[in-house]
């Protein structure tokens, strides 16, 4: 079983978001067994908090349900818990590395590294467009996911 972990500030919208999306992408395409995916925070400031409530209402539109979804930050114990450790931006990425002191076995990566197109995914508590930050989550998800049942058996 491969598993995932998203990163971003506060584990309020944009990690959770693409926890709950890559949950259904793998329930819909008859993968789950195959994945644990989850989220965390790099910063202490939402901790305990539940998903934030715009990024809650786009979640709900789409079909999923972060209920009971709370913040936590991430700990170095994270690196040797899962496979992937997925940042949202490039701070995610630095403070992911700092959290985890370093990535010597290559497990941290920017969730839109994997689409043809590689950029960050902007932060919507800053941007407040949470349409866009789902378009870019499923996009990223989406690609993630075909790249991880391309590499299994």
């Amino acid at each position: 079983m491969k598993k995932i972990l998203f990163i971003c500030h506060g584990n309020i919208c944009r990690s959770p978001l693409a926890e709950f999306v890559f949950i259904d992408l793998a329930e819909r395409a008859g993968v789950s067994d195959r994945f644990q995916a989850a989220s965390a925070a790099t910063s202490t400031e939402e901790l305990g908090n539940p998903v934030y409530p715009p990024m809650r209402k786009v979640m709900a539109a789409h079909g999923l349900d972060p209920t009971g979804k709370r913040a936590r930050q991430m700990t170095r114990a994270d690196y040797d818990a899962y496979d992937l450790l997925i940042g949202m931006d490039d701070w995610n990425l630095r403070n992911i590395r700092r959290i985890t002191g370093g990535d010597p076995d290559g497990k941290i990566f920017r969730l839109l590294d994997f689409t043809d197109r590689p950029r960050e995914v902007d932060d919507p508590w800053y941007t407040r467009e949470f349409e866009r930050c789902y378009d870019e989550i499923r996009e990223g998800c989406e690609a993630l996911l075909r790249h991880l049942t391309a590499e299994m058996p």
